[in-house]
């Protein structure tokens, strides 16, 4: 293990860049703490990449979604610690029968332009984005799912389905807009997207938002007056703002690694919370050497994931079992799982037929093409685990891509080893996008999410029936059973779960981080004066 461990000692923990950050943070405030230079009713927020559009009908990426809802929630949320959906907008949800519901809005909320929100707002919202004319990105799984939407009275909504849907509790975190204010301009808002959530949009731009406080909003009052939100790419440029004292929040905008270091900075502090994003090895089942499921437990035995969380994470990490990260309503945690044992990985690599060709430090059992992201902090960590992988006589051959690239040759299947990260796992459906063999990719279909190629018709069945069983005891049973043969068959390795990372001013508190990343917690924050 002493080879091992020097590799990982010695690798690069961070980048010469970030090295001269610190150095010039330190010089800076070794002397004194540096001077806050926020507003006292601003909170400065800094994200990695432009929002392109807060209307929830029309988000593209994730910090659309993420600052939409505190604008435009929706009919539920799961903006909550076991991301199990909760009332929203909604009062009550009933079913009808498997194919109708009806939604009975609360009384008395309001939207940021002082109107009512009404049963003919959800109708205008959800029938506007199966418009083909309004060109929304959610169309498609829209019309997978209704099949129309009517107004029963002011305040209740019924839902006619296309088919029974077990996550259409999860499919109602949708944000709701004024009908009022979209159809005064044309269709799309003139300024500014109209929600009933606890702020409102003042001025957007792709790289600077500024939001306030709805006057009409029916929760708590925001502490905070007016939230910006400013995109800076550079990392260590957020890190100097924050730590200079020009910025007051970052959210999974530094690299775990680095985040002690930045600690100790006399401006800022560190929180953490658990997270519902997975760092996941995958492995090509269609390939000659994968197939055998021998092998593949083999590589599981032979990574020492813990030693990666203590000395690449800084510890900020949990061990995963599956896709569903533990305090997940469906997690189910007593399945077969693969502890370090190089012992146990060389035994079944030689069962498989790959025996040890000429004794320790010889010639590999075999040679795989490992393949990863160019980011240095991933090609780091890639590094470490073929460090690993090469100690139980698996030569991995690490190539490292501009992300572009590397994407499109996993989703063509070009690739043995990969390593990446899923979005934030929320319901358990997910499972169906990434392990029903329906979702191997397909030239007409290059971008499902079966990248492994892997089949097995028992799960199918369990994937299909968790999609159409409505009840939180059947879907717990089901995705129970879905995680068990997952783990038996370890198409992939689930690695572990980063913690989200928050690093703020020290005058900030009460920011409270979710499992999946969003920014509802900003509508609690404060900031001391």
């Amino acid at each position: 293990m002493r080879a091992l461990e020097q590799v990982i000692i010695a690798l690069p923990s961070r980048p010469l860049a970030a090295l001269v950050v610190m150095a010039t943070v330190a010089a800076t405030s070794a002397c004194a703490v540096p001077e806050r230079r926020t507003p006292d009713d601003t909170l400065v927020v800094l994200i990695p990449r432009p929002v392109l559009d807060l209307d929830p009908r029309f988000a593209i990426n994730s910090y659309d979604t993420k600052l939409s809802r505190l604008i435009a929630p929706g009919l539920t949320t799961v903006d909550t610690a076991s991301l199990e959906p909760a009332p929203a907008l909604a009062e009550s949800i009933t079913q009808i029968d498997d194919l109708t519901w009806e939604v009975t809005l609360k009384d008395g909320v309001k939207f940021s332009n002082g109107l009512p929100v009404l049963a003919d707002d959800v109708v205008y919202t959800y029938s506007s984005v199966l418009d083909p004319a309004t060109k929304s990105l959610f169309r498609s799984n829209f019309a997978d799912r209704f099949k129309g939407v009517e107004k029963v009275s002011a305040r209740v909504v019924r839902f006619h389905l296309q088919k029974p849907i077990a996550m259409l509790m999860s499919d109602f975190d949708f944000g709701i807009v004024s009908a009022v204010a979209a159809r005064a301009g044309g269709g799309r808002f003139a300024h500014g997207v109209v929600g009933a959530g606890p702020y409102r949009v003042v001025r957007f731009a792709s790289e600077r938002i500024l939001l306030s406080r709805n006057p009409y909003y029916a929760g708590p009052v925001p502490p905070m007056a007016k939230i910006l939100v400013r995109t800076v790419r550079d990392p260590n440029a957020r890190t100097l703002m924050l730590v200079g004292g020009s910025a007051d929040l970052t959210q999974n905008g530094i690299r775990l690694d680095l985040a002690s270091e930045i600690e100790a900075r006399p401006r800022v502090k560190i929180e953490t919370a658990p997270s519902a994003i997975l760092t996941y090895l995958m492995m090509q089942t269609s390939d000659p050497l994968l197939g055998d499921v021998r092998v593949r437990r083999a590589i599981a035995h032979a990574i020492d994931r813990k030693t990666i969380i203590d000395a690449k994470l800084g510890h900020r990490a949990v061990l995963a079992t599956g896709l569903l990260a533990p305090g997940h309503w469906a997690y189910r945690g007593d399945v077969k799982t693969y502890a370090f044992d190089p012992v146990r990985a060389r035994a079944l690599l030689t069962e498989a037929g790959f025996p040890d060709p000429d004794g320790p430090g010889g010639k590999p059992r075999m040679h795989l093409v490992y393949k990863t992201s160019s980011d240095p902090y991933r090609l780091a960590i890639a590094r470490v685990i073929a460090a690993q992988l090469a100690e139980v006589g698996i030569d991995a051959e690490v190539r490292a891509f501009e992300f572009g690239t590397f994407l499109a040759d996993i989703k063509r299947g070009n690739y043995q080893l990969a390593s990446m990260q899923t979005a934030s796992i929320g319901e358990p459906d997910y499972y169906f996008a990434y392990f029903h063999s329906s979702r191997i990719p397909t030239a007409e279909h290059p971008a499902t999410l079966n990248r492994w190629r892997y089949a097995n018709p028992k799960l199918d069945a369990l994937l299909e029936a968790g999609r159409r069983t409505v009840g939180k005891t059947a879907r717990i049973a089901i995705y129970g059973q879905v995680q068990a043969i997952l783990a038996n068959d370890v198409p992939i390795i689930p690695m572990w779960h980063e913690h989200n990372i928050a690093v703020m001013n020290v005058d900030v508190s009460h920011y409270k981080m979710l499992p999946n990343a969003r920014f509802s917690g900003l509508a609690q924050a404060t900031k001391a004066r």
